[in-house]
């Protein structure tokens, strides 16, 4: 048989092989005890930490007939043909190359048949956030009401681009980077079983280069296997992976704090020869400067999280720097990769890149002192800095008075009868009552009733500060095109009234809950009376009307129910209203 790779020979069969997941996979496992399988999961996490492979233990587990305490049992005829790829019930599907809507169509119709071998019919698809907009819009029924005897397991590296309506009906689990102490255990049995001699160094690089991915800490295990002879060493592992040996990365850095340019220079030059990569020798330094500020807080963190791979030299470097001397250092390496990319002249950058370094310290910018001749001075400096600031805001106080009075004259000599609108009673933000008595004038008890039984349900639609805007507001009239609505505070109001997305969310939301988008004034609370009156006056046939349409002979039915209104609850809680 063909050599088949690492990450491939060693998948795991079972939720305990998984590396770096134990909430998940104890969690699955619950679940498979207790007989509470979900419909559809939606596994989201980096490439590399154990989507896929969880995806198809579950389809073994569900459908395995031998199962013991949620794990499958890899013997019986369904789960060797899962492993084998060959079960006609589990179905692997790319979402990459099969986002279209015919596709996701054929499954849907496909999946109301029931499995023919197995229990489950099971669906895995990897990378869902390829799916086309129609796609998520064909699977979205059969995710909400699928048949009893299928199971939807979605798998994706970006789960923001997965519409909110399918996220909602799956249970989703995140899977998390693996840390690379996990991923250094997994190794060594790897090598162990395989017989294979080993550098302890070489292991952590790979471990730290795979960046939290057990496939990627495999796939480069398999390229240093082969680019060594007899056995894996630290220099094959920093060939393979292109990084940079920790003692090079700290010789440059005194070479560079020692103002010592040539030594720097030379460094520089020996990297590019032996076929470093420019951008991975940056990535390195940052990395590194980032692990001497965690030394400066906690050094057995630092020392752990870097697997003791910190370098002979580190422990120096990192006394003779400050932290602020590090942030500069950062600056200055994140803007010569920028410009790297750029440029096919990298070993330019990276002279540059050396000279401005070492200038950080000659020029003396941030000189590097003792804390306890640092602290006085920095006090000092802050001391200063506070009184001139506090001056110049002394002063600039000052120069705003005189202008606020200034103006102040000015618009009173210009303005007849010298009144103008000052801070404390700003100009009201007009209504606009065309659109008031349009509503005023088809408005029904009926309509208003209706937005007022659900207005809290329209709250429950807004985001929290948009609730916190208008959870002082309430329908006061409507009509079947529109409703306004009364703000306790005007400002408030003013505020609702320019806030577009609050209009879009309340348009949005009244669309789902009453079917309809009527137009929406808001009004404050304290001039809706006058608004109603102004629009009665201008409309005195109202009254006429109401008159008109009262017919007598209802009159003694109605004054006999007030009466016994009366008669039962008494005449002060009583209030008669004319609809």
């Amino acid at each position: 048989m063909s050599y088949q790779a690492l990450y491939r020979v060693w998948r795991p069969k079972q939720f305990d092989e998984i590396v770096g997941q134990q909430v998940i996979t104890q969690t699955l496992k619950n679940a498979l005890i207790t007989d509470q399988i979900s419909h559809a999961y939606l596994f989201n996490g980096p490439r590399g930490t154990g989507k896929t492979s969880t995806a198809k233990i579950l389809a073994k587990a569900v459908n395995c007939e031998y199962s013991k305490d949620g794990e499958p049992c890899n013997e019986c005829s369904t789960c060797v043909a899962i492993n084998n790829g060959s079960l006609n019930d589990v179905i692997e599907i790319d979402a990459a190359s099969n986002n279209g809507v015919e596709e996701i169509r054929n499954i849907r119709d496909k999946a109301k048949y029931a499995p023919t071998e197995a229990k489950y019919k099971v669906y895995i698809i990897d990378e869902v956030h390829m799916l086309s907009i129609g796609a998520f819009n064909a699977l979205l029924k059969t995710l909400e009401e699928p048949p009893a005897h299928v199971i939807f397991i979605l798998a994706t590296t970006e789960p923001h681009k997965i519409p909110a309506t399918i996220i909602s009906r799956v249970q989703r689990f995140d899977f998390k980077r693996i840390k690379a102490k996990d991923i250094l255990e997994q190794m060594e049995k790897i090598l162990a079983a395989k017989d294979f001699k080993y550098d302890d160094r070489a292991l952590k690089v790979i471990a730290k280069s795979a960046e939290g991915g057990m496939r990627d800490a495999l796939s480069i295990l398999d390229q240093v296997l082969s680019y060594s002879d007899d056995q894996i060493s630290y220099e094959s592992a920093l060939q393979v992976t292109g990084s940079v040996a920790r003692d090079d990365l700290q010789n440059y850095l005194q070479a560079v704090i020692d103002d010592n340019v040539e030594t720097g220079l030379q460094l520089v030059q020996s990297l590019l020869d032996s076929g470093k990569d420019a951008n991975q020798f940056i990535e390195d330094l940052i990395k590194n400067c980032q692990d001497i500020l965690l030394y400066k807080q906690d050094k057995q963190m630092i020392s752990e999280n870097e697997l003791g791979l910190l370098g002979e030299n580190f422990e120096k470097v990192a006394q003779k720097v400050t932290a602020e001397q590090v942030y500069q250092f950062v600056e200055i390496l994140n803007e010569i990769q920028q410009q790297l990319r750029f440029t096919y002249h990298a070993d330019v950058y990276l002279d540059i890149l050396t000279v401005r370094l070492a200038n950080q310290f000659k020029n003396g910018d941030v000189k590097p002192e003792p804390e306890a001749a640092v602290k006085p001075v920095e006090s000092k400096v802050a001391t200063q800095q506070i009184n001139k600031l506090q001056e110049q805001i002394n002063r600039l106080t000052s120069e705003l008075a005189e202008f606020k009075n200034s103006a102040s004259n000015n618009a009173v000599a210009e303005r007849p009868g010298g009144r103008v609108p000052t801070e404390d009673a700003p100009e009201q933000p007009k209504v606009d009552l065309k659109k008031v008595f349009g509503v005023l004038k088809n408005a029904t008890r009926s309509s208003l009733n209706e937005y007022q039984g659900q207005w809290n349900d329209l709250m429950q639609l807004l985001t929290v500060t948009q609730r916190a805007l208008m959870h002082v507001s309430k329908p006061v009239a409507a009509s079947d095109s529109g409703i306004v609505v009364a703000f306790d505070y005007s400002f408030l109001y003013q505020k609702a009234g320019t806030d577009t997305g609050l209009m879009d969310a309340l348009e949005n939301g009244m669309d789902q809950i009453f079917g309809k988008v009527p137009d929406i004034i808001f009004v404050a609370k304290e001039e809706w009376p006058g608004i109603r009156k102004e629009y009665l006056a201008n409309n005195p046939n109202l009254k006429n009307h109401n008159k008109v349409e009262t017919k007598p002979t209802k009159e003694p039915e109605e004054n006999k129910t007030v009466s016994k209104a009366k008669e039962l609850f008494g005449n002060d809680i009583i209030k008669i209203e004319d609809n």
